[in-house]
């Protein structure tokens, strides 16, 4: 298995936590691959001092010279990317494929933040009388505590700490402990590349004793999280006290639109692997499909087809396309809102529970289900389960009323032949992301997040940047 615990990562040194030891679990065998040693809050606040330290070393690095670094970063990543994304893989038990592909991404990442870095630059200000001028600068907001989920531990990781970096902040990360491993191979790409100790802090602890005392702390300047809504509320409120910078990429529950005049053979392929990808753990996952009453059976025919084509099994082996998934939790959730759509009078299409036969792993079968009750809670709460629901409407505001009907709003997708009809449904849904004839809207260049309860500021794009920066104004007069 050649699998090896990871450590924290103070002062670009590895150090065991001193907390208690938790076991790092393959979820395709349930076999334990080994433990983490968890940090205390002694541990948080030293962490902290490192960090600090690295934000008055890198912050005086130049923007070109950032640019360089970070260059310096991706080429490792892509280098170790093999080894990475077997541990990415053992560890979440997404297909070994995907692993690699989302390896991949967390270098283009760190590309596009060094594009970034390079582009900071002041701005001039016509002062009101002679003799004066007015400068716009931008300077780091300072240290970055970095808290990111287990779906996408590499890539969710990277977001963060490249435009952090690009920025000239330090960074802690705390990834989320079911996939340490993975998230400390690309931390040690960081130090690898010869950031100044401290830049790049890792740590592994619970809540209590890491998150809290950090967002206590008036050194933490800036938080990213990604996670749920739930404990993005929790965090909004724990920042209240020091005032921090927050960006929050919370849940989401993705509607598809597929209206009267869309490709219904593109649209259903489309919208069903992007649906079980990763098991369908993914923040902007389509996981709400309302389909035209014309198109319902053929779309529902194809959107079938490509499930029962998925081979569910280790991700290791790459003939499989869906692996397990990564939590007992998440089989446990799957199974409730099956029983609970099925209990209402859903139609269960294909799948519906763990594969026969399978006697490890948290697996569960692609899902399809057709008329699902409104009330169901497959409708209302994030799925996050490879588990999908087919309704149908019979008029565009019919369609647009159900996607906008929840609070969520991290993305949402529309298939249509029709400019005019994409142009007008696009700009009343209310989403932060909106694909058009395609799923694919987390890319380093496009700006991601949501709105509404699905969060606030935006990693990735030519924006994000600006959320690491503070802007100083400077005015002079000249005497």
């Amino acid at each position: 298995m050649n699998y090896h615990a990871p450590a924290l990562v103070f002062g670009n040194a590895r150090r065991e936590g001193r907390g208690p030891l938790l076991d790092v679990v393959n979820p395709a065998t349930e076999e334990v691959l080994g433990a983490v040693s968890l940090a205390n809050s002694a541990d948080a606040k030293e962490a902290l001092a490192w960090a600090e330290r690295g934000f008055g070393l890198w912050r005086k690095v130049g923007p070109w010279a950032r640019s360089d670094m970070l260059r310096k970063i991706a080429g490792l990543i892509r280098e170790r990317m093999p080894e990475i994304a077997r541990l990415l893989t053992l560890e979440t038990g997404k297909p070994i494929v995907e692993a690699e592909l989302e390896v991949i991404s967390a270098a283009e990442h760190f590309e596009w933040a060094a594009d970034q870095a390079r582009q900071l630059t002041g701005e001039t200000v016509n002062s009101r009388g002679p003799g004066g001028r007015g400068l716009m600068t931008h300077e780091p907001v300072g240290v970055v505590l970095a808290l990111t989920a287990w779906n996408f531990p590499i890539n969710l990781s990277a977001r963060k700490i490249c435009m952090a970096l690009a920025a000239g902040c330090s960074v802690i990360v705390r990834p989320a402990e079911e996939a340490p491993a993975c998230v400390a191979a690309l931390v040690q790409c960081c130090v690898d590349a010869g950031l100044p100790e401290g830049a790049v802090t890792l740590l592994f602890g619970t809540p209590e004793d890491v998150i809290a005392p950090l967002m206590a702390e008036p050194a933490v300047r800036k938080v990213s999280f990604t996670g749920s809504t739930r404990v993005g509320k929790i965090l909004i409120q724990q920042s209240a006290a020091t005032v921090k910078r927050m960006t929050m990429e919370l849940g989401g529950h993705a509607p598809v639109l597929v209206l009267e005049d869309a490709d219904v053979a593109q649209a259903a392929e489309a919208a069903a692997l992007a649906k079980f990808r990763n098991a369908g753990q993914v923040c902007a996952s389509p996981s709400r499909f309302y389909v035209h009453e014309r198109l319902a059976d053929e779309f529902t025919d194809g959107f079938v087809k490509v499930a029962k084509k998925l081979k569910l099994g280790d991700g290791l082996d790459r003939s499989v396309t869906m692996g397990p998934l990564t939590t007992s939790r998440q089989r446990d959730w799957a199974e409730a809102i099956v029983a609970d759509a099925r209990k209402r009078g859903a139609e269960i299409l294909c799948g519906g529970g763990r594969p026969k036969g399978v006697n490890a792993g948290y697996f569960f079968e692609p899902t399809v289900m057709r008329n699902v009750d409104p009330e169901s809670e497959i409708l209302i709460e994030e799925p996050f389960t490879p588990v999908a629901p087919i309704m149908t409407f019979s008029d565009t505001e019919e369609a647009i009323g159900h996607a906008n009907a929840l609070e969520a709003g991290l993305a949402s997708y529309i298939f249509t032949r029709s400019l005019t009809s994409a142009t007008m449904v696009s700009e009343r849904i209310e989403a932060g992301m909106v694909g058009i004839n395609t799923c694919a809207v987390a890319i380093p260049e496009g700006p991601f997040g949501g709105v509404k309860q699905s969060g606030y500021g935006r990693e990735g794009g030519p924006t994000a940047i600006h959320d690491y920066l503070n802007i100083k104004f400077t005015h002079t007069r000249l005497l």
